[in-house]
């Protein structure tokens, strides 16, 4: 039985933009798994699965109904343990954990502030009315406002990769000689700048931009489906 993926998409139900569902898309992949893959809207989010669960990924998996990407990765590894894991062991949990931590305090705040008039862009008309009254709510301000900021911060965004850009001299993905979930984590926040934004976050030459052309053609280029914002 195919699993469902309910997945994050505009008015374009082609441009799929969420990292989180990146992530669950990359991660069906690795474990070559079949998926369908159901539009969802922001609107739509509380009706999925009868309400399961205030965001989406959310998968269907026969009788199974898993929400959260970290647990949707934990049941997949669980579930299927003869396809390619996606942790290597407990270690492995371990450190996906702290980069799922990493990621989200250090490259989505700075991502969100670039992309937000995007993302409203790629909206219908109700869903960009949602969009915009709850992200400027959380900012406090209009969402021009906070976007106006992105130059000032894109030389900070840069720095705080560091860590990552030096670690990448060592090895090519982050899972070591192939990827692991730890990738797709970083790999889903850099892949929701690139749907949503032509913003250019990284030059050409910065390891990181190379180690996200790697991502982008694993499991025959599943990722490049999407073309890049323009």
């Amino acid at each position: 039985m195919t699993i469902l993926l309910y997945d994050l998409v505009g008015h374009d139900s082609q441009r799929p933009f969420s990292p989180h569902c990146w992530k669950i898309k990359m991660a069906l992949a690795h474990k070559g798994l079949a998926a369908t893959k159901v539009p969802t809207r922001f609107l739509e989010v509380p009706k999925v699965e009868g309400g399961v669960s205030k965001t989406v990924p959310v998968i269907r998996d026969g009788e199974r109904v898993v929400a959260d990407s970290f647990a949707i990765a934990l049941y997949l590894d669980e579930a299927y343990p003869e396809r390619p894991t996606l942790f290597g062991g407990e270690g492995g949990k371990a450190m996906a954990r702290f980069i799922e931590r990493w990621s989200q305090f250090t490259i989505h705040p700075y991502v969100a502030t670039v992309a937000l008039t995007d993302l409203n862009a790629m909206q219908d008309e109700a869903n960009a009315a949602y969009f915009r009254e709850d992200r400027e709510q959380r900012y406090g301000k209009r969402l021009e406002d906070v976007v106006a900021g992105r130059d000032a911060g894109l030389e900070g965004f840069r720095a705080s990769l560091q860590p990552l850009r030096s670690m990448l001299t060592y090895q090519p993905f982050i899972g070591g000689a192939a990827p692991l979930f730890a990738d797709y984590i970083v790999f889903g926040a850099l892949q929701w700048a690139r749907v949503a934004s032509p913003y250019r976050l990284l030059d050409d030459g910065d390891s990181v931009a190379q180690w996200f052309e790697r991502c982008l053609d694993l499991h025959g280029g599943i990722a490049r489906e999407v073309s890049a914002a323009a």
